[in-house]
C-alpha cells in the first residue's frame, strides 16, 4: 500500500497528463487517475510482480482513461483541455484533432512518450509490447501526423 501511495505522489502529474490527453479533458483525466488508483487499491492482490508495479498502474490508468473517453465520446477532445507541445498549445497546429484520428495504440504511445516523458522500454512495459514495436508505432504516428500537417499547409 505504501508503494502505491508513493507512486501516486511521485507520478500523479504524469498520470493526469496522459489520462487527460486520452480523455480529451484535464479534469476528467484527473478523475480517471483517481478511479484508477481506487481500482489499484481494491485489486492490489492481483499484482503478480511479473512486471513493474508502475507498469501495472499505468495499464490501469490507461484502461480507466479509455473507459472514460468512450463514455464521453461526444466530447472527444474538448476545448477545455490544453495539452502542450514544446511550450505551444497543441491545438495551435490542430494536433488535438489529428491525434484523435490515430489508432488507439499510436495515441497511447504518443501520450506516454510526450506527456509522461517515458523511455521506450518503460512504454513497452506499460503496454505489454516489444521495444521495437514502440519504436515502430511512434514512427508510424509521427509519419501520419507529418502527412496531415503537410496536407493542411497546402
Amino acid at each position: 500500500m505504501a508503494q502505491l501511495e508513493a507512486l501516486y505522489r511521485e507520478r500523479y502529474d504524469r498520470f493526469a497528463r496522459v489520462a487527460g490527453g486520452i480523455v480529451g479533458d484535464g479534469e476528467t483525466g484527473r478523475d480517471a487517475v483517481q478511479h484508477a488508483f481506487a481500482v489499484a487499491i481494491r485489486e492490489r492482490r492481483s499484482f503478480r510482480a511479473e512486471g513493474s508495479l508502475e507498469g501495472w498502474l499505468w495499464r490501469i490508468v490507461l484502461n480507466e482513461a479509455r473507459r472514460m473517453a468512450s463514455a464521453h465520446r461526444a466530447l472527444p477532445l474538448s476545448e477545455g483541455y490544453e495539452a502542450s507541445t514544446n511550450g505551444h498549445p497543441a491545438d495551435e497546429y490542430g494536433l488535438r484533432a489529428w491525434i484523435a484520428t490515430l489508432p488507439e495504440r499510436q495515441r497511447a504511445v504518443l501520450f506516454l512518450r510526450y506527456q509522461a516523458d517515458m523511455q521506450y522500454s518503460r512504454i513497452a512495459d506499460v503496454l505489454g509490447i516489444d521495444v521495437g514495436t514502440v519504436s515502430a508505432t511512434l514512427s508510424a504516428a509521427h509519419t501520419k501526423l507529418r502527412k496531415a500537417m503537410t496536407e493542411a499547409d497546402r
